[in-house]
């Protein structure tokens, strides 16, 4: 158990710094070009249209990966409190955090 836990807390550090990292290089090339890279005052609110803005290193692509990164950090960590409980087959918890792993991975496909 100590390992998993070892495991998440070191996960849960690296996805914050890289998201962080992800955040200030899309506001670093923003402040330098002084463009969003989209038309007007819009930006990517679809999980693919974030990805290909981020390819394309458009500034607000670049700080949405970032955003999508720091939300993707803790349903990580519940992703590998799943596999901790099946370890140590306990099978209510187990039950517990698959569903609620279900219901953060159904939010990002459909919802708005």
């Amino acid at each position: 158990m100590n390992k998993a836990e070892l495991f998440v807390s070191y996960a849960l550090r690296v996805g914050v710094l890289l998201s962080a990292t992800v955040i200030l290089v899309g506001l670093i090339r923003f402040f330098l070009t002084g463009e969003s890279g989209y038309v007007g005052h819009s930006y990517p609110t679809q999980i693919m249209d974030i990805i290909e803005g981020a390819l394309a290193f458009k500034p607000f692509g670049v700080i949405m990966l970032g955003l999508l990164l720091l939300i993707l950090t803790p349903v990580f960590r519940v992703g590998v409190s799943i596999w901790v409980f099946i370890l140590e087959k306990d099978w209510l918890y187990t039950g517990i955090s698959t569903i609620v792993f279900l219901i953060l991975c159904s939010s990002f496909f459909f919802g708005k």
